[in-house]
């Protein structure tokens, strides 16, 4: 079967011509000659080679399919119009028998579908290369009555991705040994990338942990509402969650005549999109317009709804603050301080000249500040600076790709509702309020008191923890961590003793001022 496989794969390539990309690009004469013996009698192809690229993956199947569509993420390895061309990928496939569909949620379930849902529709309602959906209502319990969307997993889709991903990893190897470019494009990595997501998508508790994070992170938000899930008939291979009625974000026209305000809707989106990764650090990393319907409900009218949590991406605090700056210097055209940053994440190595990186990214953002603001586009703007940080030997962060993805998906959704949206003039006081609050004094006192929990349990403990990290490295004729660990002491005495003052005369203060209003 693989060996079959294989003949497929390489008939393909032959036919969308993708042997001739690499047989244009091997730089020796004689093995350029010989392997061009193998395209004799074969018109030219006039097709783009990104969108012969896009068909062939599109004949191979599903899982090459969603392959594509992850390397249409990694903007900062691919060609622009190869990247372009594979962002339209469409993971819509035939669905597979509901019988068997029945069977695996019965198997799931531990019971018969009509004991737990009164109505269940045969047909799914959509179906991609991982799962499909039907649409039921249970039957009685806790959510008696409800309206539920089913997602069940298709059969034996462990055994096909594993066959197939064999195969990836065997033409990757081919690809960077044979290619010049195969080693600066990392296929080996991009496979091992592609590996993690398919695997994560197979279990569904996955997606359903993703999703109730992202719905408490929105619980009381007018803006974006998650589908609830329902655990107690959910598993690893069968999701059951609140329906969700609204229309897709990509019919722009019904949307329209039903009063809907495209233009602050424009605008919530990209507020939805800054909160997540700035304020939770947790984003919906696949919001394609699949996955986005808008509510025409009266009682949540105009409301987004995201489906479908099987990627997010998660940003440390270290994350969320280097990005912040980043944005804010690129509104300020301060390229010394992009620089800047880009040396101190670590991410550049520390020989770099930062007057020569900030002439690069100068080259980058430039050409786009001469143009009107409603022109510029943010995510291009950072796909081009992923770009030329190969100059500099950058390892692009995988959480920073996603977020990149992501800022594009929102970006283009946001200018399809209100082609006059500027990105850079929504989002500044909102990136702007943000790093007030993390900079300024009510994010000192925020920290402060979320960190004052674990001071009050390590403070008692520090002398003797002192006392044993000095028994256990200290030397008689080396006094150099001794020296250390006192220095540090008396550094952490003061900041100790520098935050009670501090606490302490905000506590006075307060109590002086109450005193003297209702004395």
């Amino acid at each position: 079967m693989r060996l079959l496989r294989l003949i497929k794969i390489f008939f393909v390539c032959y036919r969308y011509g993708l042997d001739e990309l690499v047989l244009s690009s091997i730089p020796h004469p004689v093995t350029r000659g010989l392997l061009r013996v193998l395209t004799i009698g074969r018109s030219g192809l006039k097709a783009p080679r990104g969108e012969r690229l896009r068909l062939a993956l599109e004949s191979l199947g599903p899982i090459f399919v969603k392959f594509g569509q992850v390397l249409s993420t990694r903007r900062d390895l691919m060609p622009p119009d190869i990247a372009l061309e594979l962002a339209r990928l469409q993971d819509q496939v035939p669905p597979f028998d509901p019988q068997v569909a029945h069977a695996s949620i019965e198997k799931s379930l531990g019971r018969p579908l009509d004991e737990v849902f009164v109505e269940f529709e045969r047909m799914p309602v959509a179906s991609a290369s991982i799962a499909q959906v039907h649409f039921a209502r249970v039957r009685n319990g806790e959510h008696a009555g409800k309206e539920v969307a089913v997602k069940v997993l298709r059969p034996n889709m462990l055994s096909v991705i594993d066959s197939d991903l064999a195969l990836m990893r065997d033409l990757a190897g081919w690809v960077e040994r044979l290619w010049p470019d195969g080693k600066r494009l990392k296929p080996r990595e991009v496979v091992a990338e592609f590996d993690k997501y398919l695997h994560d998508e197979l279990d569904l508790m996955r997606e359903a942990a993703n999703a109730a994070q992202l719905r408490r992170n929105f619980i009381d938000s007018g803006m974006l509402m998650v589908p609830e899930i329902y655990w107690e008939f959910s598993s690893s291979s069968v999701l059951v969650m609140e329906r969700m009625h609204g229309v897709p974000i990509s019919q722009i026209d019904v949307l329209r005549e039903a009063g809907v305000d495209l233009k602050k809707l424009a605008r919530e989106g990209v507020e939805i999109f800054f909160t997540q990764f700035l304020r939770d650090g947790f984003f919906h990393a696949d919001m394609h317009p699949g996955n986005i319907l808008v509510s025409l409900d009266p009682a949540t009218f105009g409301r987004y709804i995201a489906l479908d949590c099987g990627i997010v991406g998660a940003l440390s605090e270290f994350d969320k603050n280097y990005l912040a700056q980043n944005f804010l210097a690129f509104f300020r055209r301060d390229y010394h301080r992009v620089a800047s940053l880009h040396l101190e994440s670590g991410w550049v190595p520390p020989d770099t000249r930062v007057e020569e990186l900030e002439g690069a990214i100068r080259a980058v953002c430039e050409p786009y500040f001469d143009r009107p603001l409603k022109e510029i586009s943010l995510g291009l703007v950072l796909m081009r600076l992923f770009q030329t940080s190969r100059r500099f030997n950058v390892e692009i962060q995988p959480q920073l790709v996603l977020l990149q993805k992501t800022l594009l998906n929102i970006e283009g959704l946001g200018r399809q509702l209100d082609p006059d949206l500027d990105l850079w003039k929504t989002a500044k006081p909102f990136l702007e309020r943000w790093m007030a609050e993390q900079i300024g004094p009510r994010g000192w006192l925020e920290r402060l008191k979320a960190e004052a929990p674990q001071w009050s349990k390590t403070m008692p403990q520090l002398p003797r923890l002192i006392h044993q990290a000095l028994a256990a490295h200290a030397r008689p004729q080396d006094d150099t961590l001794l020296l250390a660990l006192l220095q540090e002491q008396r550094r952490t005495n003061r900041l100790l003793t520098g935050a009670f003052c501090l606490v302490g005369g905000i506590a006075i203060g307060v109590l002086t001022a109450f005193v003297w209003l209702y004395s």
